[in-house]
């Protein structure tokens, strides 16, 4: 694993965006296959998305020939509702660069057949290629994507009962009302996710410095899934310096070193 520590979220957040778009041009050098990529929502990536639209209208970077799949979505809120995560893909990302309507795909809350439609995304990685790079955010417990602790590090898409604190945490987005954040949701599972070539997770503030600290240095567990990094041939956490706030004085200067 690897840990990028910057001093700013911003920071941070622009040297992720670069990383992915290197990655998609280096493909694009090669193949002629489509660069596969995983996205996650919420404040996390807002500043990555914002870098991404930025190079992409630009010129540095295009997605014309990118497939993405987003990890999560809310179970019962309509994708028009302005915090499903249908809405906060196209308005913070998708409707600023150049990606065809074709390759985005996004859970869908409203399936009449919840564990079909989880089934039908797994599907659809597949036929795709799988992932070249999924990017990625951490709650405050750990968890990556919906997968709350405890969830099997095997988990595949799946439907989801959010806990209490993730929809306390949700809540400034309906109002500070945890009652107004959905019960439910479904999500890419963490073999999902770590079925990905490379994955870059990013954690910033001092309010995910412990799940940091789990992930870099705790014990592979179901309670912090995004332990599950340390077993990816290729995975990066992408943090500011208060998310590293709680390493051990050695392993913030062995990742600084590093870098």
């Amino acid at each position: 694993m690897r840990v990028i520590i910057r001093d700013s979220k911003k920071e941070a957040s622009i040297w992720a965006a670069h990383y992915i778009a290197n990655a998609i041009k280096a493909k694009a050098e090669v193949t002629d296959a489509p660069f596969v990529l995983g996205l996650p929502t919420g404040s996390t990536p807002m500043d990555t998305y914002a870098e991404l639209a930025k190079m992409c209208e630009a010129g540095e970077v295009s997605f014309k020939n990118v497939i993405t799949f987003n990890m999560d979505e809310y179970v019962g809120i309509p994708e028009k509702h302005p915090e499903s995560y249908h809405s906060f893909m196209y308005r913070n990302l998708f409707d600023k660069i150049d990606i065809p309507a074709g390759n985005i795909h996004i859970l869908n809350g409203n399936a009449p057949d919840l564990d079909a439609e989880c089934a039908a995304y797994e599907k659809a990685i597949e036929k795709a290629g799988g992932f070249d790079l999924f990017l990625g955010g951490v709650g405050e417990d750990g968890h990556i994507a919906f997968n709350e602790p405890f969830s099997s590090l095997e988990s595949r898409t799946r439907v989801i009962t959010l806990t209490p604190q993730t929809r306390e945490v949700n809540s400034r987005f309906f109002d500070n009302d945890p009652e107004q954040v959905p019960a439910q949701a479904l999500s890419v599972g963490v073999a999902t996710v770590m079925g990905a070539k490379e994955v870059v997770v990013l954690a910033f503030g001092s309010k995910k410095a412990h799940a940091v600290k789990d992930a870099v240095e705790g014990p592979i567990s179901h309670y912090c899934t995004l332990s599950a990094m340390q077993m990816h041939p290729a995975g990066i956490i992408a943090c500011d310096d208060p998310a590293a706030g709680e390493l051990k004085v050695n392993s913030y200067r062995y990742f600084k070193a590093t870098e």
